[in-house]
């Protein structure tokens, strides 16, 4: 399944993208589900510039679960939550195990930044990345796990599997990094998480 945006979520992309023509950026990426593109596509749209689509970009491949009921997969997510820690590293059975997850995000990740001049400088344990040129403001549209997962990977953060929880964030929220000096590259910064003051308190949805 590959649902598009409710009303709602057209209203939510509509004020992210509102907020974000303030700020400007030079280009917004987006995995390739549909409603990540119909919630870039406003931004895009309003910041007159650039949209790409990165498949790898999706979030967490879930088992094929269209021959059940709602009810029936809000059941299974939350027989899900009652597992050990230590089962969650494999993902749902039928779907993709974390590990491929986590591994899949770190390479879209060095693909997008390669793609933009951006390296990790080797030698160093921590993170460090080298830039050729300044590649401004980039939106990624992602998902929850993407997101969680993408920012703990850049900040140097082993990702785990409950990474939707230990990084909370809304729909439409942003999550924001910018690079900063140091030593011989750059490190990424968290400058801000789940920020939904676009938002109205009656339209935040998690």
């Amino acid at each position: 399944m590959d649902p598009g945006l409710t009303p709602l979520g057209v209203d939510q992309a509509a004020r992210a993208a509102a907020r974000l023509a303030e700020r400007g950026a030079r280009e917004v990426i987006s995995s390739d589900a549909r409603r990540a593109i119909e919630t870039a596509r406003p931004i895009a749209e309003r910041l007159r510039c650039e949209h790409h689509v990165v498949p790898e970009l999706t979030e967490l491949r879930l088992p094929n679960w269209s021959h059940l009921s709602l009810e029936e997969v809000a059941r299974e997510f939350r027989k899900a939550r009652e597992r050990e820690p230590a089962a969650w590293w494999e993902g749902l059975p039928g779907g993709e195990s974390f590990r491929v997850f986590a591994t899949r995000i770190q390479r879209a990740l060095n693909d997008v930044l390669g793609a933009r001049g951006v390296r990790r400088v080797e030698g160093e344990e921590a993170p460090m990345w080298s830039f050729e040129r300044d590649i401004g403001r980039v939106v990624i549209v992602g998902h929850g796990g993407t997101n969680s997962v993408a920012s703990a990977l850049l900040l140097g953060i082993p990702p785990v599997p409950w990474e939707w929880e230990r990084t909370h964030l809304n729909h439409c929220a942003f999550l924001r990094l910018t690079s900063v000096p140091l030593g011989r590259g750059n490190i990424f910064s968290l400058r801000a998480s789940n920020d939904c003051e676009h938002l109205p308190r009656d339209l935040r949805t998690a």
